[in-house]
Formats: structure tokens, sequence, C-alpha cells
């Protein structure tokens, strides 16, 4: 039983071990996320529900036909007052019931709206729902892929973390070897190896929060882009290159999704006060009715004239007109309500352009900073390893202490966590500039 456990638990193992990492470019999580992730799906869902909608309003304009019946029993007729005249005794009054026990109706009704002001409304209305569902859909995708570059990035930089930390470590290591040969020979001192020791178990402290960190991240991108947790993915490093962008580009943010949501639900808000502006408008609509009744003393559905119980059909058809004349001033304001309403969503359409202006701007002086910063810390590494390299050796001649080689260490591990960090910003500003360009599909479609 033993054995069959363990070779359960080491097949399991195998499997595990065996699960094939998947190498994800930026544009393969992308569409993962488009084609996975619940916000698209539901972005889509709301598309094909304006198809609906417009369906339903374009009803209202179709006939409406619909068929009754109704087995109806009376117990106690009504008695009605009758001259007596009728009966053959004038001067008299007679109650005499009217009606049979049994009636059994049958019919089907007709009615056709032949003017309403807010059907025609309504119909528009629901089409530029289709269209606001639409560039809602293009909005969402923009939002899904801004969300999914930036967790991609963010694993980049824990990842090249890990490298300057793994590298870092090979050099102290070296270090830590030198001084153990030193120690063993008399020729350094306890106090030294003790504290490349110490630096020795730090690296390796920081280095398992590192894969942790870079755990975490991986983590959230999966769930960004809808990828079961327990995948693996790597990262190409040439996803990563820093290309500069063209800052000369003038911005247009009136073509930006955000703002074109906007408009078209300030051109949804119209509609809507003309749907109440409708209540002022008359309504015709014509019906049509035709039925089929049976009275008698027993149930009708089955008897016969010989039974008492008799069948006829009978028939209308009519125009229906209504005209508002007062309505105690409660359209007029739900008229002033819309006003209100269309007049608050403009000023979130300035406050909205404004920022899209904002953000156009602040990304390309981010992307300048950030080309900058890159230069200079990638010139700022060359010389800390420089650095490193010429105190290594003045330290392995005894010219230089301990602290010096450390102090070193540190400064390139530094430099290159800044160099790092640039490029993240260069990134993460990259993104932000083909957002405000309204570009972000580039990213999928390149």
């Amino acid at each position: 039983m033993k054995k069959i456990i363990l070779l359960t638990l080491l097949t399991f193992s195998i499997a595990t071990n065996a699960q094939e990492v998947k190498e994800l470019t930026l544009k393969e999580a992308i569409k993962f996320a488009l084609d996975n992730k619940a916000d698209s799906k539901k972005a889509k869902l709301n598309i094909k529900n304006s198809e609906y909608q417009i369906q339903e309003i374009r009803s209202r304009a179709l006939p409406q036909i619909s068929a009754n019946g109704n087995v109806t029993y009376n117990p106690i007729l009504q008695l009605n007052a009758l001259p007596g005249d009728f009966f053959g005794t004038p001067g008299t009054t007679i109650l005499a019931p009217l009606g049979q026990k049994w009636t059994s109706t049958a019919g089907i009704s007709l009615t056709q709206s032949l003017f309403d002001q807010s059907v025609f409304t309504g119909l528009k209305a629901a089409k530029s729902t289709r269209e606001f569902y639409q560039i809602n859909e293009e909005l969402t995708e923009e939002q899904v892929i801004e969300r999914v570059a930036n967790a991609y990035y963010q694993v980049y930089v824990q990842q090249q973390k890990l490298t300057v930390t793994d590298n870092n470590l090979v050099n102290t290591n070296k270090v830590k070897n030198i001084i153990q040969g030193q120690f063993e020979n008399g020729l350094a001192k306890k106090i030294d190896l003790d504290r490349i020791t110490v630096r020795v178990i730090n690296i390796n402290s920081l280095r398992q929060q590192i894969l942790n960190a870079i755990t975490l991240q991986e983590n959230a991108l999966k769930f960004y882009i809808g990828m079961p947790i327990e995948n693996k993915i790597s990262i190409p490093k040439t996803e990563f290159e820093v290309i500069p962008q063209d800052l000369t580009i003038k911005n247009s943010s009136t073509d930006r999704n955000e703002y074109l949501l906007l408009k078209k639900q300030e051109q949804l808000l119209e509609f809507q006060k003309k749907s109440i502006q409708a209540q002022y408008y008359p309504t015709l609509s014509f019906t049509g009715n035709y039925n089929y009744i049976g009275q008698g003393p027993e149930m009708p559905l089955f008897a016969k004239p010989a039974d008492g119980v008799y069948w006829s059909d009978f028939a209308s058809i009519g125009l229906n007109l209504k005209v508002p004349i007062f309505t105690g001033f409660g359209t007029r304001a739900k008229v002033r309500q819309a006003n209100n309403a269309i007049e608050n969503l403009k000023v979130d359409i300035e406050e909205t352009k404004l920022s899209l202006d904002l953000g156009f701007e602040n990304a390309k002086k981010q992307i300048e900073n950030s080309l900058i910063t890159i230069n200079n810390q990638k010139e700022n590494v060359q010389l800390a390893q420089e650095v490193l390299n010429n105190t290594n050796n003045n330290y392995t001649q005894g010219l230089a202490s301990l602290t010096d080689l450390l102090d070193a260490e540190n400064a390139l591990v530094d430099a290159q966590n800044n160099y790092t960090n640039a490029i993240l910003e260069y990134k993460l500003a990259e993104i932000q500039l083909i957002k405000s360009k309204g570009e972000l599909n580039t990213l999928i479609n390149n």
C-alpha cells in the first residue's frame, strides 16, 4: 500500500514539474485577455442585448394581436326593473332577470398604433444605445489592454531584479570564498568572514522575497488575462526593448472612446427628453375585435340549441384618439429634470476632455524624462561596474577594505535596479501615450 501511495505521489510530482511553460508575449497576453476576461465578454453581451432592445421598441410599432376566452357561471341573475308595458301589464313594474346562468366567450382582438411619438423616438434611441455599447466595448478592450500591459511589465521588473540579485549573489559568494581561504590561512579576520557571510544570507533572503513577488505579479497577470493560476508562463526579454516614440504628434481627445462614449450618452439623454416631450402629443390607434358568445342555462361549451344554449358572433372596429390636455405640470417637471441631466453631462464632457489632454501632455513629458533617465542610468551601470571591478582588484591586492568592496557592490545593484525601474517607467509612459492617441489596439495588430 505504501508503495502505491509513493508511486502515485511521484507520478503527480513528475506531471506537475513537467507542466509546459508557455512563453507569453504581450500580444498573446492581450489576445488571451480579450477572449477570456469577463469584462470583454460582458461588453460583447451588452451589444447583443442592445439588438434585443431594438426589437422590443420596434414591436410597439407592429400590430398587437391576442386571443381571449372565458366561461362565466351566474348562480344568481340580477333582476332588472322593467315597465309592465313590455309584458302586457301597463302601469306596473316587473322585476325580470336578464342574461343566462352560463355565458362563454371566445374571440380575437387587434390593436395597431397609427401615431405615437414616443415609439418613433424610442426606435432612434434604441439604435443609439447599440452604438453606445459598441463604443463601450472598444473602451472596455482598451481598459483590458492597459491593465494587461501594466501587469505584464511589472512581471518583467521583478524578473530583472531577480537577475541582478542572482549576479550579486554569485559575486558575493566568490568574495566569501576568497575571504574563507584567507581566513583559513590566517590572512583575514574572522569579522570580515562574518560580515560577508551575513551579506550572503541577506542576499538569499532578498532573493526569496523577489521570487515571491514574481509569483504574485505573475498571478496578477494571469488574473487580468483570465488564465488559470496554475499555468506556468515565461516572458521573453525582447518584449522590453525601448523604442523612442514620435512626440511631435498632436492630441485629438475628441476621437478618444472616453469622449465619444460621453457624447453618445448625451445623445441618449436628448432622446430621453424627447420621449418625455412625446407625452404632449396625441396618440392614435386602430382596434378591431371579433368574438363568439354562447349563452344558456347549461355550460355552453358542448351544449346545443336543443339544450337552450345559443351561439352568436359579434365584432367591432374603432379608432382611439387620446389628446393630453393637463397633467398637473408633471410632464414639464420631467422635461426640466432631463435638461438638468444633459447640462450635468456636458460638464462631465468638458472635464473629461481636459483630463484626456492632460494625460496626453503628461505622457509625452514622462517619455522624455524616462529616456533621459534610461541613458543616465545605463551610463551609471557601466561606471558602477568599472568601480566594482577596480575595487575588487584592489581588495584582492590588499589596497581596499571589505567595506569599500561591499559599498561598490551595493552601488552596482542600485544602479542596475534604477536602470530597470527607468525602463519600467518608460514602458508605462509609453502605454499612456499610445492610449492618449487612441491606438492601444496597435499592441495586438502589429
